[in-house]
Order: structure tokens, then sequence, then C-alpha cells
């Protein structure tokens, strides 16, 4: 899960690169404030390529949970997230908002990472095994890409099945 700490409510920048008047966090915002104001834009490593949700957390209590649609490059070189906000009900809105954030307040870095029991998913080779840390258990990536390769025959003939396929006519 991405977690992004949010500092009290403020004027935007006005070059701010998603349109927005006012940043931040105070009591009495509405969800789609909270949203609005907490979704960018950030620095985010690779790893939030891999996450399907997002905390957003003030005063040492998470406001908001969001499953991520997608990360959007915004001007700046930064990304932002779109996605739903979940509501009561959800198990990962249940689990953590209105609790106090998982990430200690010590920790400086807005945007951090953390490791979730809802964040487990099924290895996409089909093993059958769950993960937290990408689409594959490490290794099973290499499995199932040789396994598809053999359906076809050798290296060689993968790739020239894959060229006819994808109309590669440079080769």
């Amino acid at each position: 899960m991405i977690h992004i700490k949010l500092g009290p409510r403020a004027a935007a920048k006005t070059d701010d690169p998603l349109g927005r008047s006012r940043i931040g966090w105070e009591p009495g915002m509405s969800d789609e404030q909270t949203y609005e104001a907490g979704r960018g834009a950030w620095v985010l490593g690779a790893r939030a390529d891999r996450e399907r949700y997002l905390l957003l957390a003030a005063d040492g209590v998470v406001r908001q949970a969001v499953e991520i649609d997608r990360l959007v490059q915004v001007p700046g070189g930064r990304r932002a997230v779109e996605g739903t906000v979940l509501p009561a009900g959800h198990p990962v809105h249940d689990s953590y908002v209105g609790k106090s954030s998982p990430v200690p307040a010590s920790v400086r870095n807005p945007v951090t990472y953390i490791d979730s029991a809802h964040d487990t998913k099924a290895c996409a080779c089909g093993c059958g095994v769950t993960t937290t840390t990408g689409w594959f258990v490490p290794g099973h990536d290499q499995k199932a890409l040789h396994e598809r390769v053999a359906r076809i025959g050798t290296v060689y003939e993968f790739i020239q099945w894959f060229d006819r396929t994808h109309g590669d006519s440079d080769r």
C-alpha cells in the first residue's frame, strides 16, 4: 500500500500540476476534498506501480483509503493517483480509516509503503501461491514465461511466432 502523510490545509502553489487551489487536510473535509487534496503530485517510485491501495493520513490518523485505478504523470515529473474512494464496509477502509496511521510520526518522508494482508494476490503464473510484492512470487515470472515459450517450441520459434503475430516487419 502507498501511504501518504498530508500536511495541514493550505493554499496550493499557483502552478499546481493538478490545478488545485488547496492541498493538505483539515477537519470537516468531504471525501472528495480529501481525495483531491491528497492524490498527487508525488514522487512515486517503481514500487507504486505494483500497489493496489492508497492510504491518506493526517495528524497521525488515516483519513481515507483509495483503490488505485492508475497512476498518471503530471507536469514536473511527478505522478498522481486516480482511483476510487473506499466506503465504510470495504475491508481496507474498515481496517485503517479513523485509526492510528501504520507509519510512525517520526518518518519524515510523506510517501511511504506498507505491507498489508489486503494487498495479497495470487501469483500470476497460476501456481496458487499468494504474493504482496508484485504480480509474481520471485522467480515465477521466468517460470511462466518459459512455460509459454515451450508451448510454441524453441526460443527461436517463439520469437518467429511473436513477430508474425504482432507484425514486427523490421526483423
